[in-house]
């Protein structure tokens, strides 16, 4: 059970409206293409049904987009385009738990043609400095990751581990985040919580890592991660280090009980004491807790370009296209307030889910023009090109300009993961400053 440290939350309202983004992780459509005339009655039933519910796009969303991101992307909207309007063919990751037992899990994997993307880092493999910490004070903190006997998502056919030996801290072994992908689409099954019983693996979008890895967690230090629900960035971590206290904040009770169910499903009893959930305002938990993060992560709301495409009905569509314009201010203030929270010479990442250069760069921009004590750090060499063979990321601003476009942003600010056939992860914006000395 993960205790929370409950706040007063005066931007319920506006947080909960820009909050239900699906954040960076998704369980992406089935792929199967069914043979036609070799189908029982009851499969051609279930295949009518899934064409039925099949995704159809808001259009004043895409208009949207199309008129944007011509301008900001070039030809790379055309493929990114052509991604975002398939969602069948859309690749997901399958991150293992590395406080379960999977030896069974990778050989299903291999079989079914996933493979492991090497995803550690030099810096989070060495030896824990220091035991977990205790629990910062506070108000004190109350329990809301309660067991439920209503599964979360479709059950698996996989073993999970449940009972006491897996609940054993794999805390002495050196962690190791693992992520397998397939080149090609495939319907991988989620599992379902059960009280008690660690899920074996988290589905995502694997480009939603790079904020783990420009992180560089460690052992033995203190993680925020600010903006957490629904928990895929903070079981990442997890598989990172061995933190002496990783903060999981979320203001939106529904998305913080969402969050406090992933941490149950995913974590052992053993690291309790190591992971609380927070209830801040985000945009001032610096000034409540001002330079006592070694590492802070601002994986900020965002206009979630896979999901507000997919916005039910014109209205909603028109209310978050509405909402977009109010984004960078809040984005904004929660990466000033990160800035606070880091100690001096931390480091924060800031990430988004979106294409839109006014929450990405823009935001970067704001920030350094009116923090002295940020400087930025180059992702590119790190993980641009470490991973150009799995991700397609944005041309450098050294790049030629394409007739009617504008400057593309300074990759220095940060790397766009944009979709692309065959490499169709993300979006997903990265960016890393360190405050300094």
């Amino acid at each position: 059970m993960f205790s929370v440290k409950y706040w007063c939350n005066p931007w319920k309202n506006t947080w909960s409206t820009f909050g239900k983004r699906v954040g960076c992780s998704w369980t992406f459509g089935c792929s199967c293409h069914h043979a036609q005339g070799s189908l029982s009655k009851k499969k051609q039933r279930t295949a009518t049904s899934h064409l039925r519910r099949k995704k159809v796009p808001c259009q004043s969303v895409l208009d949207h987009f199309d008129q944007q991101y011509r301008l900001e992307l070039g030809d790379l909207w055309t493929s990114a385009r052509a991604v975002l309007l398939n969602p069948d063919f859309w690749q997901y990751g399958v991150m293992l738990n590395r406080f379960t037992a999977v030896s069974d899990l990778r050989r299903t994997l291999k079989t079914q043609g996933f493979f492991s993307v090497r995803l550690q880092t030099e810096e989070s493999s060495a030896p824990p400095t220091q035991p977990c910490l205790k629990q910062p004070e506070g108000n004190g903190p109350m329990s809301t990751a309660e067991c439920i006997t209503k599964g979360l998502s479709d059950d698996s056919n996989l073993q999970t581990d449940c009972g006491s030996h897996c609940l054993q801290s794999e805390l002495s072994e050196s962690p190791l985040l693992q992520c397998y992908i397939h080149p090609y689409p495939q319907r991988f099954p989620s599992q379902a919580h059960r009280p008690s019983c660690l899920k074996q693996y988290y589905l995502l979008n694997a480009a939603s890592l790079l904020p783990v890895l420009a992180l560089q967690v460690k052992n033995g230090e203190n993680i925020l991660d600010l903006c957490s629900a629904p928990g895929g960035k903070a079981i990442a971590i997890m598989q990172s280090c061995n933190p002496a206290l990783l903060c999981c904040n979320e203001p939106d009770p529904h998305r913080r009980d969402w969050l406090a169910k992933t941490l149950e499903s995913f974590l052992p009893p053993s690291v309790n004491s190591c992971v609380i959930v927070s209830a801040q305002d985000g945009r001032y938990f610096g000034q409540s807790e001002p330079s006592k993060y070694d590492k802070v992560l601002v994986d900020a709301p965002c206009s979630n370009d896979r999901s507000w495409l997919y916005s039910p009905g014109g209205q909603q569509g028109e209310q978050r296209l509405r909402e977009r314009a109010m984004l960078p201010a809040l984005q904004t203030q929660l990466l000033k307030s990160a800035l606070s929270a880091v100690c001096r010479g931390g480091t924060v990442v800031y990430s988004t889910c979106t294409l839109s250069r006014a929450e990405n760069c823009s935001v970067v921009e704001a920030v350094l023009n009116d923090c002295p004590e940020a400087e930025l750090e180059d992702l590119w060499e790190e993980l641009a090109v470490s991973f150009s063979k799995h991700f397609c990321f944005s041309h450098d601003q050294k790049a030629p300009l394409q007739s009617g476009t504008i400057a593309p942003c300074d990759s220095r600010l940060g790397i766009l993961v944009v979709p692309h056939p065959g490499k169709t992860w993300g979006p997903m914006f990265v960016s890393r400053i360190r405050r300094k000395l």
